[in-house]
């Protein structure tokens, strides 16, 4: 497996993403994943909580399928709110550097009404190549 990352520099630099990544190996599909704990319901206050369980639940699912972290390879964010989650961009940051590391996938970030849960604020969904 080799996940190697892609920023050209006729790119504005990323921060918090990379403009792309190519991967060889196994592609692993990760659903979308909420704050949902294991009792199926929704916890953390406010969006950086929510959006540190959704991360751990990703990773656990990852890491049930025989990857890491730093194997991810694309993440897209389903955002309810996006001045809050902007305006806590940098709480989320620190969040990813302390589950993930300082890789970052390819990544979009999408606003949205709402979630399948009405109280999920956040959902994370990717795929990574192990």
């Amino acid at each position: 497996m080799t996940v190697e990352r892609v920023n050209p520099p006729e790119l504005a630099r990323p921060r918090g993403f990379a403009h792309a990544v190519v991967g060889r190996g196994t592609t692993v599909f990760l659903a979308g994943q909420t704050a949902l704990d294991g009792s199926g319901h929704i916890v953390g206050d406010g969006v950086v909580a929510q959006f540190e369980v959704a991360l751990g639940n990703l990773l656990t699912a990852l890491a049930a399928a025989g990857g890491r972290p730093d194997q991810l390879a694309s993440l897209t964010v389903f955002i309810v709110d996006m001045d809050d989650y902007k305006q806590n961009s940098a709480a989320i940051g620190e969040v990813w550097k302390r589950v993930v590391g300082r890789d970052y996938p390819a990544m979009a970030g999408i606003g949205i009404a709402r979630l399948w849960d009405a109280e999920a604020l956040v959902e994370v969904q990717g795929f990574a190549v192990i």
